[in-house]
């Protein structure tokens, strides 16, 4: 069992390993510029001494002779001071490009997470306030940890540099420099944690509001935003959860506000009487002017790097405590995975696909979605799923596509099980269309090149594809042909009607040559005329090939080979068109209550 510590130095190694891999040259010129930092002040200070003291030599002795020296000093101190600022400069340029590799870097492998992680984690409210949680740290923190602990080096040697300077001076000066810097960085530790808290109790409300946000703010809104008059009601739920987070946090900030004025009280008077201390021992002759200036420099200097030097040893503390979000995020692990050893996918499907015993439930649901489904569909045969809306038709195509895998019962392929297959092997020889089917606000031709990657765009292969979805002349009408912007998200993009985007879909589903095809409620926005000519074309397409059709129209249902019915997660019928219309069954009931419309 790893004990709070274990896990922060973990968190710390990975941090620094992230950075590492992401930006190797960059970490380490940051690093030597930063040492560097650290030691040049030092300089600065001892020539301002010499040039004091030399100063002051020549007013008490008049000897004018000596201003050649003090010119030297000058230019000395000069081309250290542009030194100085070269480094600075350079540290804050490789700093800034560091940030940004990182940031691009950390992104994609949120990118990656999000892509492998689970289809179940989205349907569960807490994987949303984790992926929130990670999405506000993963572009700044693991490099501001590096950064910390780089100027935590940083802050050592010029510590040590100060202080080895102030010991030669009086160790109490060096205690009190101490002193007067730890209450600050305690009040610091005390309200990262508090804050840390405050934010993952409030990840859910931070969702809320930008919800409101977006749906004041996004197109697919905006009708109904206008036509129920819905813009200031949810207006005021914004600013209402909006209040909420940000008297919170207000009251977080006085505290600590109250807090930090006690601590910097007290560090002025330490300070001050420090002051006091070098002044009386330059008055009693102890040290000369220009060692004062330099004490009182020292002094100061030693002030800052060590608050700068626990402030960043806290900054790691409060990095590491918010480093924990971003991890949560990355230590997630997919249920769904790839066989050790996974079998070939069959190069052509010969005996269809069997489903045995299945039953299967979403992890947030009360029941079960599916409920012993047993089922064969043969090869080159067309099942067509029907049933009420929530009686487990798409949920059995998900299982199908692996987007899940059932709580008990198997699914095979040519009698081998889909979990002794790679995924993407799986996925490739399948070609679906669901019901909520995507909008890429991109080019027409490259809607429908989506729906085959793997292979090079082909303008003939997506023409075709086109054609058989009905969507080729729709194109040929837009302003740039394949090549027009589809939405409205970028410039000169031109909007489709709800059915001409399902066309464009279709086409997305029909380019992949795949043994096996699914078409989710494929005409729903598709008039009578459309899909009449669409499923001419969809036998032609899918000879050979294995499909399964879930519709809620019987004018697509009846032309498939079979028919399954099913009610609350199970198959209750079965047969042809004609073997169920025989039938006293909910098929007939539901073909005979759709027919009498059309009468």
């Amino acid at each position: 069992m790893k004990t709070e510590s274990d896990q922060k130095k973990l968190m710390l190694r990975r941090a620094v390993s992230l950075v590492w891999k992401s930006s190797r040259g960059l970490t380490i010129a940051n690093l030597l510029l930063t040492l560097l930092q650290g030691l040049l002040p030092l300089i600065p200070l001892y020539l301002m001494k010499l040039l004091i003291d030399s100063v002051g030599e020549v007013i008490s002795g008049g000897d004018t002779s000596s201003f050649g020296h003090i010119g030297l000093l000058i230019g000395i101190m000069g081309a250290v001071a542009l030194l100085i600022a070269v480094v600075k400069t350079l540290t804050g340029f490789v700093e800034q490009a560091q940030s940004r590799v990182v940031t691009d870097y950390m992104q994609d492998i949120l990118h990656e997470k999000s892509i492998g992680v689970d289809l179940a984690y989205y349907e569960d409210s807490r994987f949303y306030d984790t992926l929130h949680r990670a999405q506000r740290e993963a572009p700044s923190r693991p490099t501001s940890i590096v950064n910390g602990l780089i100027r935590t080096a940083q802050g050592c040697v010029s510590l040590l540099a100060m202080v080895g300077l102030l010991l030669t001076f009086h160790w109490y000066v060096a205690v009190v420099l101490v002193i007067a810097a730890l209450p600050g960085v305690f009040v610091k530790l005390k309200f990262s944690k508090i804050t840390w808290k405050w934010q993952r109790k409030r990840t859910e409300t931070e969702r809320r509001a930008w919800y409101k946000h977006w749906l004041i703010t996004s197109v697919g809104h905006a009708k109904e935003l206008r036509l129920f008059g819905l813009g200031e009601h949810f207006r005021k739920r914004y600013r209402d959860l909006r209040s909420i987070l940000r008297n919170e946090m207000l009251g977080i900030a006085r505290r600590k506000a109250a807090a930090d004025l006690g601590t910097q009280a007290v560090a002025t008077v330490l300070v001050y009487g420090s002051f006091a201390f070098i002044a009386w021992q330059a008055f009693s002759g102890l040290i000369t002017i220009g060692g004062m200036v330099m004490y009182f420099q020292a002094f100061q200097k030693g002030l800052g790097y060590l608050r700068e030097l626990l402030g960043s040893l806290a900054g790691l503390y409060e990095g590491n405590l918010f480093l924990s979000n971003l991890f949560d995020f990355l230590d997630i692990k997919p249920s769904v995975v790839d066989p050790p050893e996974p079998k070939p996918f069959p190069s052509s499907v010969s005996d269809g696909i069997a489903f045995d015993h299945l039953s299967f439930g979403y992890p947030s649901g009360n029941r079960k979605a599916l409920e012993d489904i047993s089922l064969t569909i043969n090869q080159g045969e067309m099942l067509a799923l029907v049933g009420e809306n929530g009686s487990g038709k798409t949920t059995l195509v998900k299982l199908l596509c692996r987007l899940y895998d059932p709580d008990s019962g198997t699914i095979s392929v040519d009698g081998t099980s889909l979990k002794d297959f790679r995924i993407e092997d799986l996925r490739e020889n399948i070609s679906v269309i669901f019901q909520d089917y995507a909008r890429y606000h991109l080019t027409a031709g490259q809607n429908i090149s989506l729906g085959d990657i793997q292979r090079t765009p082909d303008e003939e292969a997506i023409r075709q594809a086109a054609v058989t979805a009905g969507a080729d002349s729709l194109i040929s009408d837009l302003p740039d042909g394949y090549d027009t912007v589809l939405g409205r998200w970028f410039k000169g993009g031109k909007e489709l009607s709800i059915g001409e985007w399902q066309k464009i879909a279709l086409a997305r589903a029909f380019i992949r040559s795949a043994p096996i095809v699914i078409l989710d409620e494929p005409t729903s926005a598709l008039d009578a005329r459309s899909e009449h000519e669409l499923f001419q074309r969809f036998r032609d397409l899918v000879t050979g090939r294995t499909s399964i059709i879930i519709s809620h129209r019987f004018s697509t249902v009846r032309t498939a080979d079979r028919i399954a019915v099913m009610h609350k997660g199970q198959i209750i019928e079965q047969g042809t068109h004609q073997e169920l219309m025989e039938e006293s069954g909910m098929y007939r009931e539901m073909y005979t209550i759709q027919a009498s419309a059309y009468n």
